[in-house]
């Protein structure tokens, strides 16, 4: 967690060059200060930016008790009550899409068009869910019985957010749980707390106390809430080691569990491409926000018949991802120093086994910032740290393939299972090859970015349960089957 400051201020630092911004949490539909902040780093400049409040363990119990106080009436409203709640919150996101822009930007280093289009995307969950709603099932039925299938919301989530998309990935789990009736308390992350308490609290104006709440804090908050009897349901994105720590806490009191985790994904090119199409989006998909993406290409293989020609226009591409565009749509500092420190340790791994590097590997190219320039490294071993674990950085490991039955066993590793892609014109033969990846999701002559209507979740190390789409709402319902008799 960043530094901690306790200067029992109200939650702003007064640091020149920033708006006049304050942060709260919110609890039972208030702003409440704390006398505990920390500051998070500005990822482009290294600059301290606004105070944000540490909630404490009464701040838990309190929003905890409001939050079941609201479920009791939260969970009896209608279906069009509900939808038209999160039409009104997407409403309040795109009234407010300059301050959220701003404060999302800063903590993430974003640039302000990738960083507003972030906060239009987050408005594009809710409104999605204006007009998808679970509705009853008949089951089956015949002359002596009629099963009904209905949706009951579980009560009050935990939802733990990460800090790559702070409101796009967040927005899922407050939209899923509203809409099907819940309440929730979230937790940003404490590198990017800024964008969220201000969106929950804006949310306000629209909501009933209670249902939509928000806490900063690190990782003993985030515990307290996995062990919190008050908690019926959480959904946690982040990484592998925290999300099997999360299952095994809410074991304890049976809570249900949605886990986004590492994705360490393969990209698969076969040799019948066209490489003026195929190198830019193969370039997007492991490139975008610094390869800081749950989805992202992290493993290229490229059929070897293409393999050179392939690495020659991916090395030129990189060159459009600059690191001193302040304005690019697409590329960026990482996120925070602890994001840096692994990457540029995944950097020097490659140097000390004299892995090929054709292009970045430099480290801080800025004066200031955590810039990694788009690093490729050309046929590293299998077992190279770079290849078996998930970078989450703009440093892309290209391997080459010849038989499909030996790329598809090299992609189907143990924490590769949340996306994964296919490259072939030939869509049976894309198909076939996408049916045998283990993983939740796989993009067919695209690069990889989730979908509001598509369910989204991790197989194996990469996943438990999931969301999106009209499938991702039973995953915040309980199921009650009616058995009526004729």
């Amino acid at each position: 967690m960043p530094s901690v400051a306790t200067n029992g201020t109200n939650g702003t630092n007064g640091t020149k060059g920033l708006p006049d911004f304050q942060f709260f949490n919110i609890i039972d539909g208030k702003r409440r200060t704390s006398k505990d902040h920390h500051q998070v780093t500005d990822p482009r400049t290294e600059e301290p930016l606004w105070d944000a409040p540490i909630a404490s363990t009464k701040d838990l119990d309190d929003a905890v008790e409001a939050a079941n106080r609201a479920f009791k009436t939260w969970k009896n409203s209608t279906t069009a009550e509900r939808q038209k709640a999160v039409h009104d919150v997407a409403n309040v996101i795109l009234e407010n899409v300059d301050i959220l822009t701003e404060a999302q930007m800063k903590e993430t280093g974003k640039s302000r068009p990738m960083s507003r289009f972030d906060v239009e995307r987050a408005a594009w969950h809710f409104e999605y869910y204006r007009t998808v709603a679970l509705e009853d099932e008949l089951q089956y039925e015949d002359d002596t019985i009629r099963i009904i299938a209905t949706h009951a919301p579980i009560g009050v989530l935990g939802a733990i957010s990460p800090w790559n998309f702070p409101l796009i990935l967040s927005t899922v789990k407050v939209v899923s749980a509203l809409a099907t009736g819940n309440c929730v308390i979230i937790k940003p992350s404490p590198f990017t707390p800024y964008s969220l308490l201000k969106f929950c609290e804006l949310a306000q104006s629209v909501l009933p106390p209670g249902v939509f709440q928000a806490l900063n804090g690190g990782a003993d908050l985030g515990e307290q809430m996995t062990l919190h009897a008050g908690i019926h349901h959480i959904s946690f994105t982040g990484t592998i080691a925290v999300g099997q720590r999360i299952l095994r806490n809410c074991a304890g009191t049976l809570k249900k569990v949605i886990l986004e985790l590492a994705g360490n994904n393969a990209c698969i090119v076969c040799d019948d491409v066209d490489l003026d199409k195929v190198v830019p989006q193969v370039a997007t998909g492991a490139l975008f926000h610094a390869g800081q993406v749950c989805v992202a290409s992290k493993r290229l293989y490229i059929h070897e018949s293409i393999y050179d020609r392939f690495l020659e226009r991916l090395i030129e591409e990189s060159k459009k991802f600059a690191v001193d565009d302040d304005e690019s749509v697409s590329f960026g500092p990482l996120s925070n120093k602890a994001n840096y420190d692994r990457a540029v340790g995944i950097v020097e791994d490659c140097k000390r086994n004299g892995y090929k590097i054709v292009t970045g590997g430099e480290v801080k190219p800025r004066e200031k910032g955590f810039w990694i320039p788009p690093t490729i490294v050309v046929r590293p071993p299998e077992d190279a740290l770079v290849v078996r674990e998930e970078q989450f950085a703009p440093i892309v490991p290209v391997m080459s393939w010849a038989e499909e039955d030996d790329v598809i066993a090299r992609a189907n590793i143990d924490n590769a299972g949340l996306g994964a892609s296919v490259y072939t014109p030939d869509l049976d033969r894309a198909q076939k090859i996408a049916r045998q990846l283990e993983s939740g999701t796989v993009w067919i002559n695209q690069f990889e970015r989730p979908h509001h209507a598509g369910f989204f979740g991790g197989w194996k190390l990469s996943g438990f349960g999931g969301e999106l789409g009209k499938q991702g709402l039973l995953h915040y319902c309980h199921t009650q089957s009616l058995q009526i008799a004729k």
